[in-house]
């Protein structure tokens, strides 16, 4: 009999999958994968249901032989293991990861006569229904609050990447790229203040209210689904603090930062060029104790972020604060600098390590940006933030197309540094 392997990455089991099986089951002895949840975050999305719900929903389908777990995204050791004669798979190779999947395939099964055999991919109006549900259901704040924290769990790493507005959040929530060998996209959203107070014109003082970030907040979750970790600057007076984090558990927010500093804030890249002041151990422990008491769910996480490397205090005044956000409850901590070499960074990570090892650490490196994820993994970084890369590649792209504008007095010498419009829409989901 011939052997024929398929594998599902899906929550639910719909009328396009189970034709896909009967399909498959024609062709001889059918074995199913199971794509692991990690591997389902880094192509397709986060999974509502753990890998052994998804396995025990495939083993109630009669007529299957076998059910493995495919541990990548790429079939290399699928096909190195089973040598299948066939490999079915639906046709709705959509987009260039798709495309990648299928290349691989082929290439696989081409070394030993293998075949690929594409079952039309169903479409009607139930299976659309389903398929936008469960994108509902991931965007709802019960089940996005908490993906962080899971994320912690699935991956070696989690790429957060700042949003200021819901066209940049859909640019987080759908850029994929394929090499080839994987595929791989954003795991988390990072809305900065930064950002946001310059997207509005200005200036990144904590002059922007709560009211219009958290309408910043909501214009992202509208359309995305993934994690939102907010920039919550000082936090403020922690009276205030505490109505802070009820709200942002209530939009589904992840997490909130907050660093140690007082007074007016001033952007930590200016270091020591002008007057900042670093509040006391007692004071930022009091507000982190506050937060954690005022929260409702397990699920919400408060970063501690320590300004000791900007401000010239040295390691040994950081982890001494890391140790004390950490006993005061803080979730994760996050370290800063403004080096470009990313040594400090990497020695308080070391030491940090060698008395902590469950405590998440965050990194956000803007300076210091030769530093490869793989890199900081390797030092314990949990999350590293792209803190303002969007906002500075936007502002000189507008700014050269305003100037060529002004210069030839009509727009048709803008038109190659443009994205077609379509282009853009089509990145806009309709009901």
């Amino acid at each position: 009999m011939k052997t024929v392997y398929t594998c599902f990455c899906t929550d639910i089991i719909h009328e396009g999958h189970l034709n896909i099986i009967h399909e498959a089951l024609k062709l001889g002895s059918l074995t199913v994968g199971v794509l692991t949840d990690s591997e389902m975050i880094r192509y397709n999305r986060f999974p509502t249901k753990p890998m052994k719900d998804r396995i025990d929903m495939i083993r109630s389908i009669p007529g299957i032989d076998k059910i493995i777990v495919q541990k990548t995204i790429m079939y290399d050791d699928i096909v190195k293991e089973l040598r299948p004669d066939y490999i079915v798979h639906g046709d709705n190779w959509k987009d260039p990861g798709m495309m990648e999947i299928k290349k691989n395939i082929l290439s696989l099964l081409k070394k030993y006569g293998g075949e690929l055999i594409e079952i039309p991919y169903t479409i009607n109006s139930t299976i659309q229904k389903i398929d936008k549900q469960i994108t509902e259901k991931l965007a709802m704040p019960e089940f996005r609050r908490g993906r962080l924290r899971k994320l912690l769990n699935l991956v070696p790493i989690i790429k957060t990447l700042e949003v200021h507005s819901g066209l940049t959040g859909l640019i987080a929530e759908k850029t994929i790229i394929a090499d080839g060998e994987a595929i791989d996209q954003f795991d988390a959203m990072w809305i900065s203040s930064l950002c946001d107070s310059t997207d509005k014109g200005k200036p990144d003082i904590e002059l922007v209210d709560m009211t219009s970030r958290f309408r910043t907040i909501n214009d992202v979750i509208e359309v995305t689904t993934k994690p939102i970790i907010f920039d919550g600057d000082t936090g403020g007076l922690t009276e205030h603090f505490v109505y802070t984090i009820r709200s942002l558990e209530r939009m589904g927010v992840s997490a909130i930062i907050i660093e140690d500093k007082t007074g007016l804030k001033k952007n930590s890249l200016f270091g020591m060029d002008v007057e900042q002041t670093q509040d006391s151990v007692e004071n930022f422990c009091a507000k982190i104790s506050a937060g954690k008491r005022a929260q409702l769910s397990d699920d919400f996480m408060i970063i501690a972020r320590i300004e000791s490397l900007i401000l010239g205090k040295g390691k040994s005044d950081a982890l001494q604060r890391a140790r004390s956000y950490r006993d005061a409850g803080a979730d994760g901590i996050m370290i800063h600098s403004r080096e470009k070499d990313p040594t400090e960074i990497i020695e308080f990570c070391d030491a940090f390590r060698q008395e902590d090892k469950k405590t998440p650490l965050v990194v956000v490196p803007t300076s210091f940006n030769s530093i490869t994820e793989g890199e900081l993994a390797k030092h314990g970084v949990n999350i590293v933030i792209y803190a303002n890369q969007l906002l500075r590649a936007a502002f000189p792209a507008m700014e050269n197309v305003a100037k060529m504008i002004l210069k030839y007095h009509r727009a048709e010498e803008a038109d190659n540094c443009l994205m077609p419009i379509r282009q853009i829409i089509t990145l806009i989901d309709e009901l």
